[in-house]
């Protein structure tokens, strides 16, 4: 049985430019009494507008991966790195015990998934990771852009959690990324989607803890974000935002 999370208008606020839809990925599982899905805690869906400044601010405990979808951000941090992102480099933080961060868009707006990740263990070292992809989301073939330690991968979690991403042409069909033990949990990043009976747009997401989902057919160019997590993975509750 598919369990679906449409995107809720309602939970978006805003910070001036920066504006944010806070996803809860547990919620998409009915009576789930904790809002996480497993470790992967929260997502938010953030718009950035021309301008925005995030000043200089404390991450703890949240491996934190930032999914630049479009334009791009200067992140800043006090390991001393000064970084555009943009679809074409993302970056993934594991704040540890301690890391700080800023972030700008002082040349064009930004669209962005940041998603926090509760870690296997509290107070690992703070740190930060850079992907680089010159050619942007490949079309129509799923990348594999983090995962978890000792597995070969671009990024690097600190958690049991996959992530891939694929941006699929109009009247295409795809299959799903798994791994056994894993359950999926689908993000519509933008575009449209059916999944046997089931349509989903812009925002919307769908798992099934039970068996692997079908494949996705876009109705037109569609991005989406897919997320394998070990359910039953140790996980600590003292992340800032990813243990609340």
């Amino acid at each position: 049985m598919f369990n679906v999370l449409r995107a809720e208008p309602k939970t978006t606020f805003e910070y001036g430019p920066f504006r944010i839809r806070r996803m809860r990925p547990g919620k998409i599982v009915p009576e789930n009494s904790d809002e996480a899905f497993g470790p992967l805690s929260v997502i938010d869906h953030a718009n950035l507008e021309l301008g925005t400044l995030v000043k200089m601010h404390e991450h703890t405990n949240d491996e934190i991966f930032s999914y630049m979808w479009r334009g791009s951000m200067v992140h800043e941090d006090s390991a001393g790195h000064r970084v555009s992102l943009s679809p074409k480099k993302l970056m993934m933080m594991n704040a540890g015990e301690s890391f700080w961060h800023e972030e700008s868009t002082p040349l064009v707006a930004a669209e962005m998934l940041q998603i926090f990740i509760r870690p296997r263990k509290a107070d690992l070292e703070g740190r930060v990771q850079f992907m680089e992809r010159p050619d942007g989301v490949k079309q129509n073939e799923w990348t594999l852009l983090a995962a978890p330690e000792g597995m070969e991968s671009p990024l690097e979690i600190r958690q049991a959690v996959y992530i891939y991403d694929i941006r699929m042409d109009e009247n295409s069909t795809t299959e799903i990324p798994a791994h056994a033990g894993f359950a999926q949990w689908l993000y519509v990043m933008d575009g449209e989607i059916s999944i046997a009976d089931v349509s989903l747009s812009k925002g919307d997401a769908i798992s099934d803890e039970e068996s692997a989902l079908p494949a996705a057919s876009a109705k037109r160019e569609t991005t989406l974000v897919c997320f394998l997590v070990c359910l039953g993975a140790e996980a600590i509750l003292e992340g800032a935002i990813s243990g609340k």
